[in-house]
């Protein structure tokens, strides 16, 4: 089992960006940046920063720890923030290098049930997550900070 972090970045105008991936012989489909814990991470928060730079050349800002989602394969912690920058063109991810992992396109989309409804996010836990704040909160900064001493280690 391996752990995960994701972040749900959103944009000064207001988007939600995500990951369009593309790979032959299958649909297209959507993720948000993050990716798997190293044994070098020293806490979810740092390990999402580096996946940030390794996949977006991006910083964030960190707002909350909003969910929490149980896999076969270990648990995806899904971070709420802030991009503060990006460059999609210097990422550096060991999975840009690979030519059979296909290919990933950076796609801002509005953060409405509509736009989120758009696309077909994967997980799909996570879509119907945000579809939900979105319609109970409208505001995806509303959400409660899940972060305790627990969760911050790994």
């Amino acid at each position: 089992m391996r752990d995960r972090v994701r972040a749900i970045l959103i944009t000064d105008d207001g988007h939600l960006l995500t990951i369009k991936r593309i790979k032959p012989g299958q649909n297209p489909y959507w993720v948000l940046p993050g990716g798997g814990i190293e044994a070098d991470d020293v806490s979810l928060e740092g390990a999402l920063h580096r996946e940030l730079r390794e996949e977006l050349a991006g910083e964030a800002d960190i707002h909350a720890l909003v969910h929490i989602l149980a896999t076969a394969g270990g648990r995806e912690h899904f971070f709420l923030a802030r991009i503060q920058q990006w460059n999609f063109a210097n990422r550096t991810g060991p999975e840009f290098a690979e030519a059979d992992r296909g290919q990933y396109v950076l796609q801002p989309i509005p953060l409405t049930n509509e736009g989120i409804g758009s696309i077909t996010l994967q997980p799909p836990q996570i879509a119907d997550f945000l579809r939900s704040c979105l319609a109970q909160a409208g505001d995806v900064f509303a959400l409660p900070d899940l972060r305790t001493a627990t969760a911050r280690s790994l």
